[in-house]
């Protein structure tokens, strides 16, 4: 199955890259649908992970907020596994023309990626709602409690929470790549979470190519289904 991977790979011009969750658990960051993912775990609230992740509970609740997104979803310490690197290759080899995440850590540019669409946001990216002033990861991890701005303000991480929409510009951008694209790879997604998981229906290429763990379904579809780790896959097909 690699050297056939590799195949698709040497005779593609314009390949597009779109990954979920399952792109970084071989770096140590838990996904959130799987047997051990951060909704199977408990959030030490009364609240479900959804809940405690979303909009409203970020304005009314923004100390337990903070509480568990330093906790479960900040992983500063992790590195990019050879999935990303395989990617970070790609791209410097003009084959890959741009990676689509799901994933909020940052691991893709940390890689050397250069064109990546982050449709979830950044942990990297924090903003005061008053002001504007912007912050890296550090001042999220400085201290306990509700990160503040000199100006008095709430900082707020540059992550989609549920109840908000994917940015327009991101999402026309995202689409314009994979209508471009001869090649579409899409890895560690159940392919489930909407309306991103849709953008794989703009995909007008000849080649797609599935490597999760598990069955999606859009495997029926697919040129080559892989169900295996995405670094094994990726690391052995790209040189």
């Amino acid at each position: 199955m690699a050297s056939e991977l590799s195949g698709i790979v040497e005779n593609s011009n314009r390949i597009v890259f779109f990954g979920g969750a399952g792109v970084s658990t071989e770096s140590g960051v838990p996904d959130f649908r799987s047997s051990g993912g951060l909704y199977s775990r408990d959030t030490g609230t009364s609240y479900a992970p959804e809940e405690v992740l979303s909009h409203s509970f970020f304005v009314n609740h923004t100390a337990e907020f903070y509480d568990y997104y330093r906790g479960h979803l900040l992983y500063p310490d992790a590195k990019p596994n050879p999935a990303h690197l395989a990617l970070a290759r790609l791209e410097q080899a003009g084959k890959l023309t741009a990676v689509i995440t799901q994933n909020i850590d940052g691991l893709h540019q940390a890689a050397g990626s250069r064109t990546v669409l982050e449709l979830h946001g950044s942990v990297h990216r924090n903003s005061c709602l008053r002001c504007g002033r912007t912050y890296g990861l550090d001042a999220i991890l400085a201290g306990d409690g509700v990160p503040t701005c000199e100006c008095g303000g709430v900082i707020k991480p540059d992550v989609v929470l549920y109840e908000e929409a994917l940015d327009d510009a991101l999402m026309t951008a995202a689409v314009e790549q994979l209508e471009a694209a001869d090649t579409l790879i899409v890895g560690g997604t159940s392919l489930v979470v909407y309306p991103a998981a849709g953008l794989v229906r703009a995909f007008r290429g000849e080649q797609l190519v599935l490597i999760n763990k598990q069955p999606t379904g859009y495997d029926h579809l697919a040129t080559l289904v892989l169900h295996e780790p995405i670094g094994e896959a990726l690391g052995a097909a790209v040189p």
